[in-house]
C-alpha cells in the first residue's frame, strides 16, 4: 500500500501529544506546520500588504503580493489564508489569472506552467472577509475591535500562535521570512494606523479615508507583523548606543495617557543601554523601536511592540517577587524579544522557547545592569515557583504546537543555572553576545542553538539542554548525611538524569560551600562538624534535592 509522505507525517505527529496532556493536532495544524514540498519548493523574498480596515463592520479588505524565488521545479505552491475570507482572485507576475482550491485554511494554486528552480515568481491575492476576533488576546489571538473611553475605534490585531494567515496571505512557516515588507493599512477619518517598519507615507483618499504606508527594511517573522488603528498621540526620543550610533524611539499613546507615558517609557534608555551591551547592538536601526498603546497586555511585534501595562511597574500591577516591582515588565520583556524572537527566530513553533526562555532571562540581565547581582538573582529565583512541570518545553515538530508554558520561568531558570554551572562570566556573557550576533537576522533549531552554546562555552552541554528543555522533571541530587566515626558524610548521586550527565552543583552544609560533580554512582564528601549538618543546593541551581536515609 502506498503511504503518501504527507500521510506518514500526520500519523506521526498525531501520536506525539497524546502521552502530553495535549489535544490531539487538526489536520489544519499539520498543513501550516508541516514544511511539505509545496511550501518548500519556494522562498519568499518580500511581501507587499495593503489593506482596507472598516472598525464598523469589522471587515477587511485588500491585497497581498508575495515576490518569491523558486528554489525546486514545481507546477502547483501552497499559500496560507484563513478559510473564512473570500478569494476574489489570484494572478501571477504577468497578470493571469490562476486556478486554486483550498482545503482548511491551505491555498493550493496552480501555475500557468511549470516553474523551474531559480526563477522568480509573484502572486497577487485579493481577497476579503471578516476576521476571527481575539477572546484573550493575545494569548488567544485575532482581532480586537475595541474602543477608547472616548468610544474612538480601537483596533490591533494578534496572531502568535494562530497565525498571521489568520489575517493575511502569507507562507505561514517560521523557516521563511521575508527580507522586507510593505504594509499600508487605509482606515476611516480621524483614526490613523501604526504598524512595523518606518512610515513612509500617508495619503488620504479620495472617499477621505487615510492610507499609512510603512517600510519594513530587515528580515521579519510573519507573526510579528501587526496593525494598530486609533487616535493616538505621538512622541519621540532618541537613544545613542554604546558605539555612539543613533536610535530614533516612537511612543504612541491614547492622547489621556500621554504625561504618564512620558514618564514609564524612560525605562527603555537604559533597557537598550543594557541588552545593547551584552547581545549587541539593537537589531533593526533602519526601522527604529516604537511602543504602541494596546487594549491588551503585550506583544514583541517587531518595532512595533504592543504595550498594555497600565504605565505602572510590574506585570499589570502585579509580581512574585518585589524586584519585579522595580520595573515595567511588559517594556522589558517585550522588548528584549527584539534580540531573541525577532532577531533571532525559530524555525518550528516547537522551538518557541528560544524566543521565551531567552526573554525571560533577559529580564534579569536588566535587573543586574541597573540592580546588581543580588537582585537579579533574587528575582530569577523567585521564578521558581511558577513552573507547572505539566510536559516538556519543546513542543512535537511539523503541526505547530508549541511545549509547555515552563519555557518561560523553567527555561530562564535553565540559562541562569548555566551560567553557575559555566562559573566563567567572562565566558558566559561572550558566549550570548556571539550567539545573538552569529544568528542575528536569521531563523534557528533547537540544534543551531544549544550546539553553538556548547561550542562556544568550551563543553558539551547537550544532555544538559535535553535534560532541561525535552524532559518534565528537572535532575534530582539524591542526598544522605551519615555519620563517619565522629563526624559526618554526605552521600550524593544524580537520578532521573541519563548516566552520562555530568553537571557540577553548589551545595551548602552550614556555612560551607561545596562544589560537587555527581554522577549516578554514590559519591560521599567528608564532612568535619560534631554535630549534624544542614545540607541545601546552592540557589542558583534549579535541581531538585531528595534526602534520602
Amino acid at each position: 500500500m502506498k503511504i503518501h509522505l504527507f500521510t506518514t507525517v500526520l500519523l506521526i505527529a498525531l501520536s506525539i501529544p497524546m502521552a502530553w496532556g495535549q489535544p490531539l493536532p487538526t489536520r489544519s495544524d499539520s498543513l501550516i506546520g508541516y514544511l511539505s514540498p509545496l511550501r518548500s519548493s519556494f522562498d519568499v523574498t518580500s511581501y507587499e500588504l495593503d489593506l482596507r480596515v472598516d472598525p464598523s463592520a469589522k471587515w477587511i479588505s485588500g491585497k497581498c503580493l508575495i515576490y518569491m524565488r523558486i528554489l525546486a521545479a514545481s507546477s502547483r505552491v501552497q499559500i496560507d489564508l484563513d478559510r473564512q475570507f473570500n478569494i476574489a482572485e489570484i494572478r501571477d507576475e504577468k497578470g493571469r489569472k490562476l486556478s486554486f482550491d483550498r482545503q482548511d485554511n491551505a491555498v493550493f494554486i496552480q501555475w500557468r506552467h511549470d516553474r523551474q528552480k531559480g526563477e522568480y515568481a509573484s502572486l497577487l491575492i485579493t481577497y476579503e472577509g471578516k476576521p476571527q476576533e481575539a477572546r484573550n488576546p493575545p494569548w488567544d489571538g485575532g482581532f480586537t475591535w475595541g474602543k477608547d473611553k472616548d468610544s474612538n475605534p480601537w483596533v490591533v490585531v494578534t496572531c502568535q500562535g494562530l497565525g498571521a494567515s489568520s489575517w493575511w496571505p502569507n507562507k505561514d512557516h517560521g523557516s521563511d521570512e521575508p527580507d522586507s515588507m510593505r504594509i499600508s493599512i487605509t482606515v476611516p477619518p480621524g483614526l490613523m494606523d501604526v504598524s512595523n517598519g518606518r512610515l513612509e507615507e500617508v495619503k488620504v483618499q479620495d472617499d477621505q479615508w487615510t492610507k499609512y504606508v510603512w517600510k519594513v527594511h530587515h528580515p521579519i517573522n510573519n507573526y510579528n507583523v501587526t496593525l494598530n488603528i486609533g487616535q493616538f498621540a505621538h512622541f519621540k526620543d532618541w537613544h545613542i548606543s554604546p558605539e555612539g550610533d543613533s536610535l530614533s524611539l516612537d511612543y504612541y499613546v491614547l492622547p489621556q495617557d500621554l504625561a504618564k507615558a512620558k514618564v514609564q517609557f524612560k525605562q527603555v534608555d537604559p533597557m537598550l543601554t543594557c541588552y545593547e551591551s551584552h547581545f549587541g547592538s539593537y537589531p533593526f536601526p533602519k526601522d527604529g523601536y516604537k511602543l504602541i498603546q494596546s487594549p491588551h497586555p503585550g506583544m514583541e511585534h517587531q518595532t512595533a511592540i504592543a504595550y498594555g501595562n497600565y504605565f505602572e511597574n510590574g506585570y499589570r500591577r502585579k509580581s512574585n517577587t518585589a524586584e519585579g516591582m522595580w520595573f515595567d515588565y511588559i517594556i522589558i520583556h517585550e522588548s528584549a524579544h527584539e534580540w531573541f524572537g525577532n532577531s533571532i527566530s525559530t524555525a518550528d513553533f516547537a522551538d518557541m522557547w528560544i524566543h521565551e526562555s531567552f526573554a525571560n532571562y533577559l529580564e534579569a540581565v536588566y535587573m543586574e545592569c541597573l540592580y546588581g547581582y543580588e537582585s537579579a538573582c533574587n528575582y530569577i529565583v523567585g521564578l521558581k515557583k511558577d513552573v507547572l512541570f505539566d510536559r516538556p518545553i519543546v513542543g512535537p515538530y511539523h503541526i505547530h504546537q508549541p511545549g509547555s508554558r515552563d519555557m518561560y520561568p523553567k527555561g530562564a531558570l535553565m540559562l541562569h543555572t548555566l551560567r553557575h554551572v559555566v562559573a566563567n562570566d567572562d565566558l558566559w556573557w561572550t558566549a550570548l553576545k556571539s550567539l545573538s550576533l552569529r544568528f542575528r537576522h536569521k531563523i534557528v533549531t533547537y540544534d543551531d542553538v544549544t550546539m553553538y552554546l556548547s561550542k562556544a562555552l568550551g563543553h558539551d552541554y547537550s544532555l544538559f539542554f535535553d535534560q532541561y528543555l525535552r524532559k518534565i522533571n528537572l535532575p534530582v541530587l539524591e542526598m544522605s548525611v551519615v555519620p563517619a566515626g565522629s563526624s559526618y558524610a554526605l552521600r550524593y548521586r544524580w537520578s532521573g538524569v541519563d548516566v552520562a550527565f555530568d553537571m557540577p552543583v553548589r551545595v551548602n552544609v552550614d556555612e560551607k560551600s561545596h562544589l560537587l560533580r555527581p554522577t549516578t554512582a554514590w559519591k560521599v564528601l567528608a564532612i568535619h562538624a560534631r554535630k549534624k549538618p544542614k545540607v541545601t543546593i546552592d540557589r542558583n541551581w534549579f535541581v531538585e534535592p531528595k534526602m534520602v536515609d
